[in-house]
C-alpha cells in the first residue's frame, strides 16, 4: 500500500535534524509532487537551501503550507502554538497536519483550538534521532526500521489516518497507534527520564571538573561518554519536552528514585545477590533491544549513516 501513497504538496515547518531528515526521506520515497521547507531561522534556512533537499524554501511559513495536502511541524513543542496560529488561516481544507514532537498531549492541546475544523490534526512521533542538530545533520535513512507512533484523536478521519500511516511506512518506519496519554507515559521512561539523568550526571561531572583538574574528561570511559552524547542533544527541544510532559516525567522520576534508594541500600549493606540480580535483568533488556532491531552491537560513536 505504501507504493500508492502520494501527496501533491508536502510542507515541512522546521529544517533541523528531524525536519531535514523527513525531507530527505520524502525525496527518497518519491511521495511528494512538490516539497516545501520553511524555517524562521535565516541561517538554518540558508543552509537548507544550499543543501537542496526540497523543491521550495520559504522564510514565511504561510507561503510554505499554502495548498499543502500534508504539513509536518518539526519545531520544538513550545513553538507549536505560535506556528499553529500563524499557518491556520491559509491551511487547505482536508489537509493533514502532523508533527514529530516527543510529547503528544501537549501538542494536541496547543494546536487543536487554533486549527480550522476543515483540517485533520493527527499528532505523530518518529522515535528516531541523534545528538546532532541542524540541516546538515539529517539523513534519509534515519527512520528506517524505527517506530513512528501516531496518536490520533478519538474523532479521527480514518482515511486521513490511513494516509499518514502509509506516509511514515513509505519513509521506512514501523507504525504504532496509541493514545497521546499512553505515548507520553511510555516515552517518559524510555526517553525523557534517561535524558534528564544524562543532563544531571554530566552537570555533576562539570562541577567536579575543576576539583579533579580535568581528570573527569581525561579518563572518561564508555559509560560517561554515552551520557555526554545524550546530554549534547538540542537544549531548546528538551527544555520544551520536560515542561510539556511534566506529569509523566515526575511520575517516572518518583519510581526511579524508589529503585535508586533500593540500590543504594544494597550497596550499603553489601547485598551482592541483589546487585547481581539487577545487573542480570538489565543486561537482558539490552539484548532484547538488539534482538528487536532497535540497535546494533556496535557502539554509536563513529557510525556512518546511509543517505
Amino acid at each position: 500500500m505504501t507504493d500508492k501513497i502520494h501527496f501533491a504538496r508536502i510542507a515541512i515547518v522546521g529544517a533541523g535534524l528531524i525536519g531535514s531528515s523527513v525531507a530527505r526521506a520524502i525525496v527518497r520515497a518519491g511521495v511528494a509532487g512538490t516539497l516545501a521547507v520553511t524555517d524562521k531561522d535565516e541561517a538554518v534556512l540558508a543552509e537548507a537551501r544550499e543543501l537542496g533537499f526540497a523543491h521550495e524554501f520559504h522564510d514565511d511559513a504561510k507561503k510554505a503550507v499554502q495548498d499543502a495536502d500534508l504539513v509536518i511541524l518539526a519545531v520544538p513543542v513550545g513553538a507549536m502554538a505560535s506556528v499553529g496560529a500563524a499557518i491556520a488561516p491559509v491551511l487547505k481544507a482536508g489537509a493533514i497536519i502532523s508533527d514529530v514532537g516527543s510529547v503528544k498531549e501537549g501538542v494536541f492541546s496547543a494546536l487543536e483550538p487554533l486549527l480550522p475544523d476543515t483540517v485533520h490534526l493527527i499528532p505523530g512521533h518518529p522515535v528516531a534521532g541523534t545528538e546532532q542538530s541542524g540541516p546538515s545533520a539529517g539523513f534519509a535513512s534515519l527512520f528506517d526500521g524505527r517506530w513512528c507512533i501516531i496518536t490520533p484523536p478519538e474523532a479521527v478521519d480514518d482515511e486521513a489516518l490511513g494516509r499518514l500511516t502509509c506516509f511514515w511506512e513509505a519513509l521506512g518506519s514501523k507504525v504504532e497507534i496509541m493514545t497521546a496519554k499512553h505515548h507520553d507515559l511510555v516515552l517518559a521512561i524510555t526517553s525523557h527520564v534517561p535524558h534528564l539523568i544524562a543532563y544531571n550526571i554530566v552537570g555533576t561531572a562539570s562541577d567536579l571538573e575543576e576539583v579533579t583538574r580535568s581528570e573527569v574528561i581525561k579518563y572518561s570511559a564508555g559509560g560517561f561518554r554515552d551520557f555526554t552524547r545524550i546530554a549534547a542533544s538540542d537544549p531548546t527541544m528538551w527544555r520544551d519536552v520536560f515542561l510539556n510532559n511534566k506529569e509523566a516525567v515526575l511520575e517516572m522520576l518518583g519510581r526511579f528514585s524508589e529503585d535508586l534508594t533500593a540500590l543504594q541500600r544494597a550497596i550499603r549493606w553489601g547485598d551482592g545477590d541483589a546487585l547481581f540480580d539487577l545487573f542480570t535483568r538489565t543486561r537482558d533488556i539490552r539484548r532484547r533491544i538488539i534482538d528487536a532491531g532497535q540497535d546494533e552491537e556496535a557502539a554509536d560513536f563513529g557510525r556512518h549513516h546511509k543517505e
